[in-house]
């Protein structure tokens, strides 16, 4: 390493800090990754961590990039649609397209970061530096501050540690940073529905969705024929049940169908740990100092709540625009990452915004019968002007549309829609006229 090559660190060894670290090592790039945590792939995921990612176009296009788009998907579970289990009505299949073949595709966080891991720790040039709690930046010296160890010297320190970044919080801050952290009233628990029988105990070609109007449980399929369920819920109610026989009284009375299929259902609720759901919306994400310039990528840039399934999908998407900014700028960091701060803050905004109206969607309307009608009546539409008119969802999920392009497409095609349908009453009654004319002169 010269004097002039800079050096890279990552601070975050999750799903966006190992692809981005592949990524920039292929590019001839040394890089450090820093993790404050022990190598999962000898310790285990921490429990109670991981929603099941459902990966999606982007994702798994992110992932050919890197060679891991079909090993993900032989580990990957594909769901066609939802399964909506309403109480005291029978359960409906809703599919996501409208010719029934495109899924999201069911996927262990745990198993799809240690593939990724295997893939930084394969390239050259990448350094995995597990047990390293990073603290801050002293980003006018270019160092990187550890807990416990000296600091080290970077140059370019790109921070992928979550939702709860130490970067951000120690670092962009000082002055003209604008940040918020809006946190739903609700949180989530998961629960593990086994194999009956060595089979599955639900469909596993569905995510499964049970709507309560306020709150929600999903249960997305694993390899092992098991279920992931994670329960949404206010973070009161959770609270409520602190006993086995209010938990068991509260299944039977919300999740019937369900509280049969979970053995140690009393026990799994009261051990599993209750998580929280933030959006962080923050400006600017890249801060340059004398000696280091960094910027913040996936989670701790621009977290969203978990209803649309994207979080991982578009925290890859900022891997990728990265690398590809750093193409197209000959590999100049501030010019780069400017770049891609530009191009990705507007999109990251908009998919924010259309997670949390996917909650409301996903607790309350899917039961409803004039849900299924606007659905099916969608569908008949992308069939009927297929490539003109396209669902917000298959948009988001099986596309690599920008994601701020999307709310614009939907309104264009809402306007075209309705003057079409005014065009045709306009018509219709002008034929009607011209047919009562007709009949008027004949008689």
């Amino acid at each position: 390493m010269t004097p002039d090559t800079p050096r890279v660190a990552i601070v975050g060894a999750g799903l966006a800090g190992s692809l981005l670290a592949t990524l920039l090592g292929r590019r001839g790039i040394a890089v450090t990754v820093y993790e404050r945590r022990a190598d999962p792939r000898v310790t285990g995921a921490e429990r109670g961590r991981s929603i099941n990612l459902a990966l999606s176009a982007r994702g798994l296009a992110a992932l050919e990039q890197v060679g891991l788009r079909d090993l993900a998907l032989k580990r990957a579970l594909p769901m066609h649609g939802r399964m909506v289990h309403p109480l005291n009505r029978a359960r409906n299949f809703q599919p996501y397209s409208s010719d029934g073949r495109r899924a999201i595709n069911s996927i262990s966080r745990a198993e799809l970061n240690e593939a990724l891991l295997d893939a930084a720790e394969a390239t050259p040039g990448v350094t995995l530096r597990f047990g390293a709690r990073v603290t801050g930046v002293d980003a006018a010296a270019g160092r990187v501050l550890l807990d416990g160890a000296p600091a080290e010297p970077a140059s370019v320190v790109l921070a992928a540690d979550g939702a709860y970044s130490a970067i951000r919080r120690a670092v962009l801050p000082i002055g003209g940073f604008d940040a918020a952290q809006d946190f739903l009233e609700h949180g989530y628990k998961e629960l593990t529905i086994p194999p009956r029988g060595g089979e599955f105990a639900l469909d596993p070609d569905a995510l499964h969705i049970w709507p309560r109007g306020t709150s929600m449980m999903i249960a997305l399929p694993n390899l092992d024929r098991s279920f992931t369920c994670t329960l949404f819920w206010p973070k009161r109610d959770f609270e409520a049940l602190d006993t086995a026989a209010k938990v068991g009284a509260h299944f039977a009375a919300h999740y019937p169908d369900v509280a049969g299929l979970i053995p140690d259902l009393a026990a799994d609720f009261a051990h599993n740990p209750v998580g929280s759901l933030v959006t962080v919306r923050c400006r600017p994400w890249v801060r340059q100092g004398a000696g280091a310039t960094v910027a913040l990528v996936g989670d701790a840039a621009h977290a969203i709540v978990p209803f649309f399934g994207q979080g991982a999908n578009c925290a890859f998407e900022d891997c990728i625009e990265i690398d590809r900014c750093l193409e197209e700028t000959g590999g100049d960091w501030q010019r780069a990452l400017a770049r891609y701060q530009e191009r990705r803050k507007g999109n990251t905004d908009a998919i924010a915004e259309m997670a949390l109206d996917n909650f409301v969607e996903m607790r309350d309307r899917v039961s409803s019968p004039v849900y299924r009608a606007k659905m099916a009546g969608q569908h008949a539409l992308e069939r009927w002007l297929s490539g003109r008119y396209v669902s917000r969802y298959e948009l988001v999920s099986f596309t690599t549309l920008p994601y701020a392009e999307i709310p614009a497409r939907i309104r264009r095609q809402n306007r075209i829609l309705a003057g079409a349908a005014v065009a045709g009453g306009v018509l219709a009654g002008t034929a009607l006229r011209a047919l009562a004319r007709r009949r008027g002169r004949v008689r």
